[in-house]
């Protein structure tokens, strides 16, 4: 029989919010695994100690950013909206049942007046990868880096041409000093100094977001995008780094240095990084080797001009220092150049009558040149580590770990795109998202 129900919306009745949480709810499990309390230390020079108004609680609001971001909130404003209707939320942020939210614009205005121009993101991520190390969670014996886009806030039609600086070479001053050792092993002068002036080039500037950067990459969208270049230990695929950059820079620049800050920062003694082809540069296997770690980079097909022989049908001998063309001639060691390419030219004289040289060069003065860089060496013996048992059992573990960070991240906490304008801005958005898998999986492993 169908009965008719009183509305009990105006009903009075006597709850806990502590009741009103499950058992088996992720907050729950997250206010158990980690301790939130450094927040209020970490913040606390940013406020003033005897004036002004009441502040809101420091560490209720990272609190309620991190719902955000590990529940895929997209916005402050719907975050807030959320928080007032779901228990579990309240609970975990430490507001009452019937207690006031504050406005969005709390939250907005905190991080542009007082956080924006600080390191309290960078340090609140810090923190959280200290407290999974003292859960035994992060071994840090091997280390998979790579980068993801993120689209920026800005439109790619408005943009201006303008003159920018090339991104600085951490590794210019070790690679001057063995240019300097080779040309003395081979007999020659040293080059003169040349005035260090910053290099700059042609490119496309956002009028919307000038710290984004014009992304042109083979399979990518084109578009003004950030770089996210992102470090996952291998042990429980916990995220140890974080750094970014315009989406105009390549992968490699800031690699060597980030490295080095987790081993500093955290204490982590690597012995093995697993890396994609963008890294296969000289100076970065350089970089390897002399912190005697065991590289293992993807191989990717080098540039071919049709009806030419490849780079690999001329024989390099180490014994002598010089290379053997497909036909068996040499090409002896001429000079090397500033930028680390040691330059083999063969003799003209044989060329020029040779029959394959159309296969083989198209100069004037029927001279082939072959080029090899001074960390060649370097390149050579990392390329065999992927062929190694050793070297695939460690790369098979990349789509693994910092694959399946940037997927998760992009599927479930909105890091497609940057809700924000500013590389500042952005970067607090990426360590946050981090910070915030870091937690998630803390608080499920422990569960």
């Amino acid at each position: 029989m169908l009965k008719d129900h009183p509305p009990i919306q105006s009903s009075y009745e006597f709850v806990s919010l502590e009741d009103l949480v499950p058992q088996d709810h992720l907050v729950r499990k997250i206010d158990q695994s980690v301790d939130f309390s450094f927040i209020h230390d970490l913040v606390a020079d940013l406020y003033c100690s005897n004036n002004g108004r009441p502040a809101f609680d420091p560490t209720k609001m990272f609190k309620l950013l991190l719902i955000g971001y590990i529940f895929g909130i997209r916005s402050e404003r719907q975050l807030i909206k959320e928080v007032q209707v779901n228990t579990a939320y309240r609970w975990f942020v430490g507001f009452g049942l019937l207690e006031k939210i504050p406005d969005a614009s709390t939250l907005s205005q905190n991080r542009r007046r007082r956080f924006n121009e600080s390191d309290i993101y960078q340090q609140i991520f810090d923190e959280i990868v200290i407290q999974a190390m003292g859960k035994g969670l992060i071994k840090g014996h091997h280390l998979y880096t790579d980068s993801t886009h993120i689209k920026a806030n800005a439109n790619k039609g408005k943009w201006v041409e303008t003159e920018g600086q090339v991104s600085s070479k951490d590794y210019i001053q070790a690679l001057e000093q063995s240019v300097t050792e080779d040309r003395k092993n081979n007999g020659k002068k040293p080059l003169k100094a040349k005035e260090q002036r910053p290099e700059t080039k042609i490119i496309k500037q956002s009028t919307t977001d000038p710290d984004s950067g014009y992304m042109v990459r083979d399979g990518k969208p084109k578009g003004f995008f950030y770089l996210d270049h992102r470090t996952v230990d291998g042990y429980c695929n916990f995220i140890t780094d974080v750094h970014v950059t315009a989406g105009n820079v390549h992968d490699s620049i800031p690699y060597l240095s980030r490295i080095d800050r987790q081993v500093e920062r955290f204490s982590l003694k690597p012995t093995a990084v697993g890396l994609d082809a963008g890294y296969f540069t000289a100076s970065i296997c350089k970089g390897i080797e002399d912190r005697k770690l065991y590289g293992v980079i993807s191989y990717r097909r080098p540039n071919h001009k049709k009806g030419y022989f490849y780079k690999r049908q001329y024989t390099y001998h180490h014994q002598g220092d010089y290379y053997e063309c497909p036909e068996g001639q040499k090409l002896s060691y001429s000079t090397t150049d500033r930028i680390g390419y040691k330059h083999y030219k063969s003799d003209p004289k044989v060329c020029t009558n040779c029959p394959v040289k159309s296969q083989c060069t198209k100069s004037a003065n029927s001279q082939k040149t072959v080029t090899r860089h001074v960390w060649e060496g370097s390149k050579e013996r990392i390329n065999q580590h992927r062929l190694s048992a050793v070297g695939k059992q460690i790369y098979k573990r990349r789509k693994e770990t910092v694959e399946r960070s940037f997927a998760d991240a992009k599927e479930l906490h909105q890091y497609r795109y940057a809700r924000y304008r500013g590389i500042n801005k952005v970067k607090a958005q990426c360590l946050m998202v981090a910070a915030a898998q870091n937690i998630k999986k803390m608080a499920l492993m422990a569960a």
